[in-house]
């Protein structure tokens, strides 16, 4: 571990990027643990769940069924938006703001938030930026949201009940990750989202013309609250 701080180190980077390098290692192994020791498959009608989107994938491009969604990778409305991976709004989201395939630039997480500064949702926001046109970003949260109120320590246990070693967990510990905290989740919607919109506005690298709101989504209806945040 100490050898690879100090390859960084040598290399001349920042000691918040070092950390951020070091972080992401650790974690790569910590997961790649687990994806290695526990290889879960969903089955419908006794054919794993890939085998089947691959065979759609197959037919789809063999009917050209993709043309409708031809576009390029500039979004044109310029917008971002970083948003809840829960499937509920795969679908509503869009739809629900009125956008269709090439609109926007869409980043998904667990509960739509910001783990990291130097993470790859900032990252990910700044280059749609910079390299994509976007001038406005949109932070959505959602009600019902399965990241509000979780337990982070209930979900390391159950990563060590799946395989994941303790020697793996400690050198995530060790290298100053609180792991709790990382996985856990938040306890109020609006105040995640507000704390977002916060960070991101705030941020060193975040050119400031550029537009940032937050807002909750109903997961049932669409509808949509902008959440107010103090300049």
């Amino acid at each position: 571990m100490e050898k690879k701080m100090s390859a960084c180190a040598d290399q001349n980077h920042a000691p918040s990027l070092t950390c951020v390098r070091l972080e992401s290692n650790v974690i790569c192994t910590f997961f790649g643990n687990l994806y290695n020791l526990k290889k879960f498959k969903v089955y419908r009608g006794g054919v794993p769940m890939i085998n089947e989107v691959m065979e759609y994938n197959k037919k789809f491009v063999e009917d050209k069924a993709y043309e409708p969604y031809l576009t390029s990778k500039y979004p044109d409305k310029k917008l971002a938006i970083l948003t809840c991976m829960d499937t509920r709004l795969t679908e509503l989201l869009p739809a629900a703001l009125g956008l269709k395939n090439g609109d926007a630039k869409i980043i998904k997480n667990a509960g739509g938030v910001i783990t990291h500064p130097y993470g790859s949702v900032v990252r990910s926001l700044l280059v749609a930026i910079i390299e994509l046109g976007v001038e406005e970003v949109m932070v959505i949260g959602h009600t019902d949201c399965g990241v509000q109120g979780m337990d982070g320590g209930k979900l390391l246990e159950e990563l060590t009940h799946r395989g994941v070693s303790q020697e793996h967990i400690n050198i995530v510990r060790n290298s100053g990750i609180d792991l709790e905290k990382w996985l856990g989740g938040f306890e109020c919607v609006e105040q995640s989202v507000r704390d977002t919109v916060i960070a991101l506005k705030n941020h060193t690298l975040m050119p400031k013309n550029i537009t940032i709101t937050g807002f909750i989504m109903d997961s049932v209806t669409g509808e949509l609250r902008q959440v107010p945040v103090e300049e």
